[in-house]
């Protein structure tokens, strides 16, 4: 029977991971887990749709996923579906349209807007406005939004709790821009095919004079 054979000198020996090793890689993961789940949600937030007041762009139990970050680069823009803490109420959101911007003269007689005296066209509403339909009240041709106020609004407007009734909001109560829709799939994607539009040329209605007071 032969001998068994001494290893040579300098051969590799299999090297086996050692319960270290395996602990520090098992961190690596987790930490690198964290870094991208904190970074997602500072970045998305997925929204559930409570109520009618969107309704028909967005319906009771959609799903949206909303973007954080866009404001952070620029301002909202009238149209946009923005995510907000009212004014009166830190701990509920509320889903609502972008109409007037900072600087801009608003008016709302029998349920048409005025931007600086030129009449919004707005496609998305769902059916006839019949409910608090002129602002602000009394005699005033329009109110003048503040440097840092925008006015928000609900595409149901007979059915939604807006500007109207709590007032213009400020920009740090703006939390994000609703991006897409996610549920349900059939109509899944995008929520902004219908946007507001301005008349161009002539005033149709008041003009921007005299708005201190009315502000």
């Amino acid at each position: 029977m032969a001998a068994p054979h001494p290893q040579a000198a300098g051969a590799a020996t299999p090297e086996r991971p050692t319960a270290a090793s395996l602990l520090r890689e098992v961190a690596e993961v987790a930490v690198l887990a964290v870094i991208l789940y904190v970074g997602i949600s500072f970045a998305v937030q997925a929204v559930h749709v409570e109520g009618l007041s969107m309704f028909a762009t967005l319906d009771n139990d959609d799903y949206l996923i909303a973007n954080k970050i866009d404001y952070r680069l620029h301002a909202p823009q009238r149209g946009d579906i923005i995510i907000l803490r009212p004014p009166t109420n830190n701990s509920t959101d509320f889903i609502k349209r972008v109409i007037a911007l900072p600087g801009e003269k608003l008016l709302i007689r029998s349920g048409v807007v005025y931007i600086d005296g030129h009449r919004l066209h707005e496609p998305y509403l769902p059916e006839a406005w019949t409910q608090s339909t002129d602002w602000p009240c009394g005699g005033c041709d329009g109110k003048l939004m503040g440097p840092n106020e925008f006015f928000v609004m609900g595409d149901n407007r007979n059915r939604s709790q807006d500007s109207r009734f709590f007032g213009p909001i400020t920009r740090d109560r703006i939390d994000g821009k609703a991006w897409f829709r996610i549920w349900p799939l059939d109509h899944f994607g995008n929520i902004y095919k219908d946007m507001p539009w301005l008349e161009t040329g002539q005033v149709s209605v008041g003009d921007r004079g005299g708005v201190a007071a009315a502000a």
